[in-house]
């Protein structure tokens, strides 16, 4: 990952637009077509969803890490994989990516371009499967070997999230704050985010210590011996992600 920052910049406000833009986008063509049988209109919604993230993650994770994510970003500048300048400069290009995506959506299917969204979602069940939504994530992105694996491990584990977690998965606080300017299938109430977002971050703390414990420490066990042998390594690869 060479690009300079405003190239890094670029690639995160383009996966951002085009992941918003999709998960909106899916979930108002799912719902259209799916006669109010809201499980068929989570399964277009699932579908687009994991295509549209193996598809960005592959473009973009060359350029800027294909974060798309304040999550993932944070996490990164904590362990040191990119500079907190980056960082705070990655989160709210991200957040105005996912937006300007959910207004993108509306665009497409002729529908106001400013909404707010009444869809409720709030509960302790909520709250914790935002939470392990998150942590699973951000294991997946600690925790891959190979960078070519990213893009699926990453996409299928948010398809299997969408219905394994009573919240469906958010797991961004950028998707977050997108979906809650969106009135459609996919949206979340402004006052439903703010515990959203707290539940993601929660999850990528515990995700951060759990990749230490699993993955840091048998890295370091598979340091070269003194005898100059190589013990085989179970080290991630840099992270290439996320969403």
């Amino acid at each position: 990952m060479n690009a300079a920052l405003p190239h890094r910049l670029a690639a995160e406000a383009c996966g951002g637009i085009l992941l918003a833009a999709t998960v909106v986008g899916s979930g108002i063509m799912g719902a259209q077509l799916a006669a109010g049988n809201s499980g068929v209109a989570l399964l277009a919604n699932t579908g687009a969803t994991v295509a549209i993230l193996v598809v960005l993650i592959s473009l973009f994770a060359r350029v800027s890490g294909a974060h798309f994510n304040p999550a993932v970003t944070l996490v990164m500048a904590l362990l040191r994989r990119m500079t907190w300048a980056a960082a705070l400069a990655y989160v709210p290009v991200q957040v105005a990516g996912c937006c300007v995506g959910a207004m993108l959506a509306h665009a497409m299917f002729d529908l106001p371009l400013l909404q707010i969204s009444t869809h409720i979602r709030s509960g302790p069940a909520q709250f914790a499967s935002e939470i392990v939504a998150t942590c699973g994530l951000l294991l997946v992105v600690l925790g891959h070997r190979r960078e070519r694996d990213a893009p699926w491990l990453v996409a299928l584990w948010i398809g299997a999230a969408y219905w394994f977690t009573a919240s469906t998965s958010f797991a961004n606080p950028a998707i977050t704050v997108a979906r809650a300017l969106t009135d459609t299938f996919a949206g979340i109430r402004p006052a439903d985010a703010p515990a959203f977002i707290a539940a993601q971050l929660i999850g990528a703390t515990i995700a951060t210590g759990l990749s230490w414990l699993l993955f840091e420490r048998t890295k370091r066990r598979a340091r070269p011996s003194r005898r100059g042998s190589v013990k085989p390594s179970c080290a991630p690869a840099m992270p290439a992600t996320v969403d």
